[in-house]
């Protein structure tokens, strides 16, 4: 029987309609994209996460290693800077940007004033140095969390420390190229003595309240 080209196209037609060769080709195609996607997103997300959680480390180390000496010099805060490169580990440091600053809560009104703050500052090369201007100026009035104000009868002296970060993804498809800057603060009380003294040696005891 001969078969005429309109059934001949039909028969193909039919024959294409039911082949699925290639399909799951074609459905990887598809969703290869959203799958880059995604697997970039959790990596960008996991690191900014991680960045993170490391700048709180490094303002938990700052107060807490201050609080627990006598008194500080400059190569003291060096020192603490090196300490905050080890944590930053692996990411970069240089973003890294950092203080230490002193406050004494007057014991009557409740006010709280800088007695010395110092900035730290980390080269592109990881060379730590003390920042020329310091966060902070000497007798400015600051807020701290209300329960670093309350009165003990003879006022506080508290440590404050503050730590900003900025992070840069590689790839920047999930997030802002220009990166996202994470800010951080920690607070302790002296523990050995009333106050820090900063710098080592200026006074024998806690200088008198700004």
């Amino acid at each position: 029987m001969k078969i005429s080209p309109m059934q001949k196209i039909s028969f193909h037609a039919r024959d294409l309609s039911k082949d699925q060769s290639g399909l799951a080709a074609i459905e990887f195609a598809m969703i290869f994209p959203m799958m880059v996607a995604m697997c970039y997103g959790v990596i960008e997300f996991s690191s900014a996460i991680a960045v993170d959680r490391k700048a709180t480390q490094v303002a938990r180390m700052l107060s807490d290693l201050t609080s627990q000496s006598v008194s500080v010099a400059d190569a003291d805060l060096k020192n603490l800077g090196e300490t905050a490169k080890a944590i930053m580990t692996p990411y970069p440091v240089a973003p890294l940007e950092s203080s230490v600053t002193q406050v004494y809560v007057d014991k009557v009104t409740g006010v709280a004033r800088v007695q010395w703050s110092k900035g730290l500052t980390i080269s592109a090369t990881g060379l730590v140095s003390i920042a020329a201007t310091a966060p902070h100026n000497k007798g400015d009035v600051v807020a701290l969390p209300a329960g670093l104000t309350k009165d003990d009868g003879k006022g506080n002296y508290v440590i404050w420390s503050e730590v900003k970060y900025t992070y840069t993804p590689a790839i920047g498809y999930m997030m802002s190229k220009t990166g996202i800057t994470f800010n951080d603060a920690s607070f302790t009380r002296p523990r050995l003595t009333l106050c820090v003294i900063y710098p080592t040696g200026s006074s024998a005891a806690c200088p008198p309240p700004v």
